[in-house]
């Protein structure tokens, strides 16, 4: 009976098993009621004997991309029910997607939870660690974790933490381009591209980019120059780093000695050379050149050539059967050596030694008369001969006697030049002494096409009109360069250009309007007619900075022109007015991005318009040379060109400059490169008159791109015997930066000179300007030094200076009735489009016609255009054959000149100009 009685009980361990179970139960029952103040759910359930479920999948850590959630999932078997918990905490059951299932092999029940995880969960999760989420599984058996996963907002910064920097590297050595990508969740990739293309480290051993995402180069080769650019990109965003530009340059070597030349004395203490170039390598992309002397100098002596003397006679020998005696002597006091030359005359005399007293035997008489005979017939020619001399030299001294030209063959003339006469009078002075004296009034023609020194008398002028000046005229032809044929017209002295007036120039205008020109630099402005009330006058200025200016270009902005201010300020015009300022960029929308900006009352810059924009409060038109600006407002303005590829060209004008310094045998050499616009040049060559300098050669047109590559200068082909230049200055290197963003201010160089004799006063050489990897001038320098030279400085110059302000019609070159007809006319709307849209199209303005569209009178704002554009030519048969194209009217217009005042008839004529 006992036992049955313990056959009926429960055993004490399944008993706690079952209790437990239950409790599991009702707190798994209370979690699913979803009442969010309910308990925890338990951690664990004491397992009975079997098999925990286990995870068929993770939770796996993810990234919130923007806004968009992210999803979590857990699958396991066997698993009654899954319950995701976060940062500690549970989800509740209606966040919850699940999906049951049976497994086909073990038939067991599998089941699949999904959550979605927002942004602003995230957000709002302040822990000190990431937000975390983790899935717990129950079954009959117990209960089981997951693996924590880790939810985290994706980002990636603009900016990188250290931007690759360009270097200069020599070959063959170690390149490391530092990067570090912007701060981001996850971490971003680094990727190095070179010029635009990926750099694939495993096709080229040379290149790794494991280390620490900074790029190395083991061995720099010339092939490894380029721009390399960092690359960081995650799931979010990509990022590009700066642009590092790496140039591999080579440091030049000298090549072998050559063998030594001969000694240059014949005789005595002399010197021999050897030479050798550095070309071995040659030095390319910027490299040093070689270091040290190219050629080497050695005394060296040569045995002089003695020449042979005569020792003195001997005595006389005895006389001989033929009544002679003989001396002799020999070449030996000293005999000839080294070369030397020998003893000139006889080694042997011989003379009768009986005083003719000495008969020998004569054999028969008819000898004796053999003899007389033919002794006597010789005497007769001889006296024949000398008889006919002795008239025919008679008869020519009396032809020369009568001869009125006299020439003395004794006189040795030379001249150091071509010499000029400039009147009959001086053929007449051309005498021995007049060829050797000073000459006072000649004309002195130094051997160049551009250079002319004039003399000290009336007499010794260039006379011819001169022509106006040419700048701008639209065409495609820099500042200064003219045709051989027109440069003495275009040539003035420097003394004519105070080195103290001010870039200033005022008038008065009123209601007819006028034009305001600032000499020799290219900037004007035009006043309208009608732009200023009747009965009212303004006393305008237009004026050049010429202090530092106050304009800071950011980065690699360039300041493109002076900067002009016009005023007073308080002027109000009716019209628009045209303001003109050179700028030496070459104009392409591809490579330049060029603003116009105004300076406020607190001295600030702000931005007006940029040049390619479409606005209607003013216009700016942009030549090759100039830029003409329609504005309504007076003030404070300034050209910038933001270059937005490495293809952007600066055009700087070049010239050598050149003077005596305080040592009578040094010559100076300045080598200037200005912005190519007529105000920077007449900086230049007022500075130099207060210098003494003289210009030596016609400037040049040097284009200067962009693309970081340095300026170098260096003289060339230096007389060796006459001149030397001083060491280590014969080539110098101008850094990029400093040659871009030198404006406004000029940058030159200088070379000293030295000769070797004051008896040298010629200077022929070469100049060589030159950008690495871009253009090259050569200037060719051919001039005289003598101090009398030093003054007579001549350069290219505007004749614009005769005529700094011009009020009213003289101003203009259309006829104001005949402008009056024009915009009549073309103002007009037309249905066939012949109207002032087609005056524009035909005058080259095609951009931003919305601004014309806003005045009371397009054509007319056209017509101020054109003046501005053409105030050097007035090339009016340019505009009459633009109104005979649109075909307005059929009539012509004859006799009409830039100083007509009566009203004409409304018709075209090229042959008149309008």
């Amino acid at each position: 009976m006992g036992r049955g009685a313990a056959r009926s009980r429960c055993p004490p361990r399944l008993e706690r098993w079952l209790l437990l179970l239950l409790l599991g139960l009702c707190g798994w029952t209370a979690a699913l009621r979803g009442n969010d103040n309910s308990e925890a759910l338990p951690e664990s359930i004491p397992s009975a004997p079997g098999t925990l479920p286990h995870f068929m999948e993770e939770p796996d850590d993810a990234y919130i991309i923007k806004s968009n959630p992210i999803v979590l999932r857990c699958k396991a078997m066997p698993a009654m029910q899954i319950f995701f918990k976060c940062n500690g905490e549970w989800v509740h059951q209606n966040e919850h997607v699940s999906e049951e299932s049976m497994d086909e092999t073990t038939g067991l029940k599998v089941r699949e939870v999904f959550i979605n995880v927002t942004r602003q969960q995230v957000e709002d999760f302040h822990g000190p660690e990431d937000y975390w989420c983790q899935c717990v599984a129950w079954s009959h058996l117990g209960t089981s974790k997951s693996r924590k996963a880790s939810v985290r907002i994706a980002y990636l910064r603009k900016n990188f933490e250290q931007d690759p920097q360009g270097k200069e590297v020599p070959i063959e050595g170690m390149i490391v381009l530092h990067c570090r990508p912007p701060e981001g969740v996850p971490a971003a990739e680094v990727e190095w591209l070179k010029n635009e293309e990926p750099i694939d480290s495993n096709l080229d051993e040379n290149i790794d980019t494991r280390a620490d995402h900074n790029l190395i180069i083991r061995q720099a080769r010339l092939s490894d120059s380029g721009n390399y650019t960092c690359m960081a990109a995650n799931i979010v965003a990509k990022r590009r780093s700066m642009s590092a530009t790496v140039v591999v340059y080579v440091n030049g070597g000298w090549s072998s000695w050559t063998e030594w030349s001969n000694c240059n004395a014949r005789c005595g203490r002399g010197w021999q050379k050897r030479s050798r170039t550095c070309t071995n390598p040659a030095p390319l992309n910027g490299g040093a050149f070689c270091e040290g002397m190219s050629v080497q100098k050695i005394t060296c002596t040569s045995l002089c050539p003695v020449d042979g003397s005569w020792e003195v006679w001997s005595e006389w020998s005895v006389c001989s059967p033929e009544c002679e005696h003989l001396r002799v002597r020999e070449c030996i006091a000293p005999p000839p050596r080294n070369g030397g030359k020998y003893c000139e005359g006889v080694s042997q005399e011989s003379e009768n030694c009986t005083e003719g007293l000495c008969i020998q035997d004569i054999e028969t008489a008819s000898d004796i008369a053999l003899y007389s005979g033919l002794g006597a017939a010789v005497i007769a020619v001889a006296v024949l001969v000398v008889g006919v001399t002795l008239y025919r030299r008679s008869q020519s001294n009396s032809l020369l006697l009568n001869s009125s030209m006299q020439p003395d063959l004794t006189v040795s003339r030379t001249y150091s030049g071509p010499i000029c006469l400039q009147d009959p009078i001086d053929k007449e002075l051309m005498t021995e002494s007049s060829l050797f004296n000073p000459l006072s009034d000649i004309k002195v023609k130094v051997q160049s096409s551009f250079m002319v020194s004039l003399g000290v008398t009336e007499r010794a002028e260039y006379h011819g009109k001169a022509h106006s000046g040419t700048f701008p005229h639209g065409n495609n032809r820099a500042f200064g360069t003219i045709q051989a044929r027109n440069k003495a017209t275009y040539i003035q002295n420097l003394s004519s250009i105070s080195t103290t007036s001010e870039l200033k120039t005022t008038a008065i205008f009123g209601h007819l309007g006028g034009r305001l020109v600032v000499p020799n630099t290219g900037v004007s402005l035009l006043i309208p007619h009608g732009a200023i009330p009747e009965e009212s006058s303004w006393e305008i200025y237009l004026a050049i900075t010429q202090k530092e200016s106050s304009l800071e270009p950011e980065g690699t902005d360039v300041l493109l022109g002076p900067e002009v201010t016009c005023g007073p300020s308080e002027v109000a015009v009716s019209t628009p007015f045209a303001l003109t300022i050179p700028h030496c960029a070459q104009v392409n929308s591809e490579h330049w991005n060029i603003h116009l900006k105004k300076r406020t009352q607190q001295g600030k810059w702000e931005e007006v318009m940029s040049v390619e924009e479409e606005t209607t409060s003013c216009y700016c038109l942009l030549d090759p040379y100039a830029c003409h600006i329609l504005l309504n407002s007076f003030g404070t303005y300034a050209l910038i060109g933001e270059p937005i590829s490495d293809c952007a060209v600066r055009q700087l004008k070049v010239a050598v400059f050149g003077c005596l310094s305080c040592n009578s045998l040094d010559y100076n050499l300045r080598v200037y490169c200005m912005d190519n616009t007529p105000c920077a040049f007449q900086e230049v060559v007022s500075d130099e008159k207060l210098q003494g300098g003289q210009l030596l050669e016609e400037p040049k047109l040097l284009h200067f791109k962009g693309n970081t590559f340095s300026l170098q200068i260096s003289v060339l082909d230096i007389p060796p015997f006459l001149w030397r230049i001083k060491p280590f200055t014969a080539c110098q290197e101008v850094p990029f930066s400093r040659v871009w963003c030198s404006s406004p201010k000029p940058l030159h160089c200088a070379f000293s000179l030295e000769r070797y004799s004051p008896a040298t006063t010629q200077l022929a050489c070469k100049v060589c300007v030159r950008q690495v990897k871009g253009h090259e001038q050569v200037l060719q320098i051919q001039t005289s030094i003598l101090e009398n030279e030093r003054e007579t400085i001549t350069f290219f110059a505007h004749d614009d200076s005769n005529f700094p302000a011009q009020m009213g019609p003289k101003a203009f070159k259309i006829p104001y009735s005949i402008r009056q007809r024009i915009c009549a006319t073309f103002d007009t709307p037309n249905a066939k489009g012949k109207d002032w849209q087609m005056l524009a199209q035909k005058n080259s303005i095609n951009r931003n016609l919305s601004y014309f569209a806003t005045q009371s009178s397009p054509s007319a704002v056209i017509l101020d255009l054109w003046e501005a554009r053409h105030q050097h030519d007035g090339d009016l048969d340019s505009l009459a054959c633009a109104l005979e194209e649109i075909g307005r009217t059929h009539s012509k217009i004859s006799d009409i000149t830039e100083t007509e005042v009566e009203e004409p008839d409304f018709n075209y004529s090229r042959q008149n100009g309008l």
